[in-house]
């Protein structure tokens, strides 16, 4: 190991296990699967979309119902939901006049509870 200016330890070799490099490499994510995660994960970022994937976690509820919930405008809440359906986070289903909002699938749930259960370790 080489010392920098500020003895920040770094590497003098450009490759040491050519193996490793070549195996990752091979496994390496497409850049167009990883710009479609990146995405994803940014949609976790917002604190108000969080809240609206673990209301909906526990029940499918309209858009009034968040809104009281979250004690929000319903335009902000259709905006926020807007941005959870186009990321396919969400789906919807019509009862008469009400549209009402839950989860996409599990995986959606799996995702939000393994973050939770990280974050509460």
């Amino acid at each position: 190991m080489k010392k920098e200016k500020n003895n920040i330890e770094f590497c003098g070799q450009t490759i040491i296990h050519d193996d490793v490099v070549r195996d990752v490499n091979e496994r390496m994510l497409f850049d167009e699967t990883v710009m479609a995660l990146a995405e994803f994960f940014k949609v976790f970022g917002d604190p108000t979309r969080l809240k609206i994937l673990y209301a909906l976690s526990i029940s499918e509820m309209c858009v009034c119902d968040l809104a009281a919930l979250l004690s929000m405008s319903q335009s902000a809440i259709s905006h926020q939901l807007k941005v959870l359906r186009q990321t396919r986070l969400i789906k919807y289903r019509k009862d008469g006049k009400v549209v009402y909002y839950s989860l996409d699938d599990d995986h959606i749930r799996h995702v939000f509870e393994q973050g939770l259960a990280h974050v509460n370790e």
